[in-house]
């Protein structure tokens, strides 16, 4: 069934533009109404997100590879296991070391095994640890600072470490033929696992952002599909045309 999924990733193409191109639409309507906290929280962001890549190119050059990679290693196969279980399944067998690992189950589709590259668990630990945290403390009251740092500005700073621990070990190992990506399609497993990076980036700025809303995302997805749709038409037509008259002389 490999070419029917490749076949359903190129019609996935269109949805993965429209993602993209309203994702990017929503960064003017932040800037020009951005608070000091929206602009903290990205430059924070964007702190972590340099850190870790120093690290990454940093490690690779010393040693050969990424360090520390039994640590993604866990957290890809933990993430496996995180969507065996929900989707009903289970695990009989869980193994991890430096050199790769695996894990046993009774259920398997394209989303489990998709899901390391599009769900950053050690992000999602973060945002957890956090939220729990904040059950007993008002972090977006407390002024004082921890390392330099006040608690909030330590949540982006880590969010962006480890969603760039994510997209650094993820586009590292896409080109080592993981049998993740080659059991359900290349092709496929590609445009998903874009699609699914997106719309995570998305929910987490509309999240930051208090100048955005989710509803307010949703009307520009809608507006900025029908445009897409609009142009396919137009095109296709043309195409059509263009055809059409070849045919003809």
């Amino acid at each position: 069934m490999r070419w029917l999924k490749n076949l359903c990733g190129f019609f996935l193409l269109p949805v993965a533009v429209v993602l993209t191109w309203t994702f990017f639409g929503l960064f003017p309507k932040a800037a020009r109404h951005s608070t000091d906290w929206t602009v903290q929280a990205f430059w924070f962001f964007v702190l972590g997100v340099a850190l870790w890549s120093l690290w990454f190119m940093g490690s690779i050059w010393m040693s050969g590879r990424p360090r520390p990679i039994r640590a993604y290693v866990f957290g890809h196969e933990l993430t496996h296991a995180i969507w065996v279980w929900m989707w009903g399944g289970r695990v009989s067998r869980f193994e991890v070391s430096r050199d790769g690992g695996y894990i046993l189950t009774d259920t398997h589709n394209f989303w489990i095994a998709l899901a390391p590259y599009f769900y950053p668990i050690y992000s999602f630990a973060v945002i957890l640890g956090f939220g729990v945290a904040s059950l007993f403390c008002d972090f977006t009251r407390v002024d004082s600072t921890f390392m330099l740092f006040t608690p909030l500005q330590w949540l982006f700073l880590l969010l962006g470490v480890t969603w760039a621990f994510h997209l650094s070990f993820t586009l590292w190992l896409i080109p080592k033929g993981q049998s993740d990506l080659t059991s359900h399609g290349v092709f496929f497993s590609l445009v998903v696992i874009y699609i699914m990076n997106v719309l995570l980036l998305t929910v987490f700025l509309v999240a930051a952002a208090r100048e955005l809303s989710f509803a307010g995302y949703i009307r520009d997805l809608i507006e900025n599909g029908h445009e897409c749709a609009v142009l396919m038409v137009q095109w296709g037509r043309e195409l059509w045309r263009a055809a059409h008259s070849m045919g003809q002389s």
